[in-house]
């Protein structure tokens, strides 16, 4: 590695990177001189001997690439001349008067899940608009234990907005009747989530034009909605898929160029709790997709009990913050087990938690022995139905954080 050249200045060698072998590099220009490369990739980086252009043939945007932070500053810094004098406040003034001017005086409704992307879109929309925003909350019956009261909790403490709650998990529950594949679970929930939020709409009152989200920057990269437009379709859901053409509202996305890290500084920089802020992650279809397989009333309270005495041991263990997303996923299969003098024939649990800082990739969490002992003890002793647990330990890529 050549460390003269700005863009790899100060970055140690030999260094890893995250590089996929997929395509490669066959030959090179003699205009290029070779920066970095390693024994089965001649040409990892690459300089152009007398122009402004690099190449980098892995990823330096990725988590699993610990100098990426660095090449990525130096490329701004050294080679592009950037001062890095922009902070978060700069954005929120810039979307607040973007999402000003779009919406005008009309109303806006937004659907509000209490993660941490919808609560921070409707602080910034709310901060933008005023009374002319009414957020919905809906339970769809796919949420985890005690939600509805913890957002309902959360929103009117500290939000200065209408906070409408719609209870439509029969039609969720049974649009999901008998359904087993993930992608047209997903399309079934997109499709009624819009249908109550019409409806929804209609009873706010006239004027109601725009639909906020929470999408971010990697929902729509993982959408097939790049700004290139050559993304891989990996997920649908609500936010970025599976809405139908006659959609009836203008959306409204202040946090589609942000990382999730991002996100969080934002709602720091807008005075949101911590509690909001730091909360991890939950899929807009909810325990859907973290149920394989068929939808029913008893596993989702199954994989609810499950799934809140995992989360209970995590943050008695102070891990809350130190972990990215962390859940239970109920599997499809059943297994033998031991209870008291009896043989059991039940559920298997999976745990994932994951570490990340921008959800695009994802190492698993190293979470302690005795932890998992006690979350596995607990869940296999305390929740009727479960014999076994078990640990994901795959990274993403190859798996998707969560399981479907």
């Amino acid at each position: 590695m050549k460390q003269a050249d700005g863009l790899m200045k100060n970055i140690a060698s030999p260094t890893t990177v995250w590089m996929s072998h997929g395509d490669q590099v066959a030959d090179l220009s003699k205009d290029f001189e070779i920066l970095a490369s390693t024994p089965s990739c001649p040409y990892a980086a690459v300089k152009h001997r007398s122009r402004d252009f690099w190449g980098v043939q892995f990823h330096p945007e990725v988590t699993h690439t610990p100098c990426g932070e660095d090449i990525l500053r130096n490329f701004l810094q050294q080679a592009c001349g950037c001062t890095g004098t922009w902070a978060m406040a700069d954005f929120l003034e810039r979307e607040v008067e973007r999402v000003r001017a779009q919406v005008g005086t009309d109303r806006v409704i937004c659907g509000l899940s209490g993660g941490v992307d919808s609560a921070v879109a409707a602080a910034l929309i709310a901060r933008a608009v005023h009374k002319q925003l009414t957020c919905i909350f809906v339970d769809n019956g796919l949420l985890r234990k005690n939600e509805r009261e913890l957002v309902e909790s959360a929103f009117r403490n500290h939000f200065d907005a209408e906070l409408r709650v719609v209870d439509a998990s029969e039609a969720f529950l049974s649009d999901l009747k008998g359904i087993e594949d993930p992608q047209e679970k997903r399309k079934r929930i997109g499709h009624r989530f819009i249908e109550v939020f019409k409806q929804a709409a209609a009873e706010v009152g006239p004027g109601v034009k725009f639909l906020a989200q929470g999408t971010l920057y990697p929902d729509r990269i993982e959408s097939g909605q790049s700004h290139a437009g050559t993304a891989a379709n990996i997920k649908l859901h609500h936010n970025v898929g599976g809405l139908p053409e006659d959609l009836g509202f203008e959306l409204v996305e202040p946090l589609r160029d942000l990382f999730k890290d991002e996100v969080r500084r934002l709602g720091e920089v807008m005075g949101l709790p911590p509690t909001l802020v730091w909360r991890h992650p939950f899929p807009g279809p909810g325990l859907a997709v973290r149920i394989i397989g068929d939808i029913t009333r008893e596993r989702l309270a199954l994989l609810r009990e499950c799934d809140h005495i995992l989360l209970e041991e995590i943050q008695a263990a102070n891990l809350y913050r130190g972990t990215s997303q962390v859940f239970a996923v109920l599997l499809p299969i059943r297994s033998v087990g031991v209870m008291g003098d009896g043989r059991t024939y039940d559920s298997v649990v999976g745990i994932r938690a994951v570490e990340t800082t921008d959800f695009m990739t994802a190492d698993f969490c190293r979470l302690p022995w005795d932890v998992l002992a006690r979350v596995s003890s607990r869940i296999v002793n305390e929740v009727r139905g479960v014999s076994r647990v078990v640990y994901d330990v795959t990274t993403k890529p190859p798996a998707t954080i969560e399981w479907e």
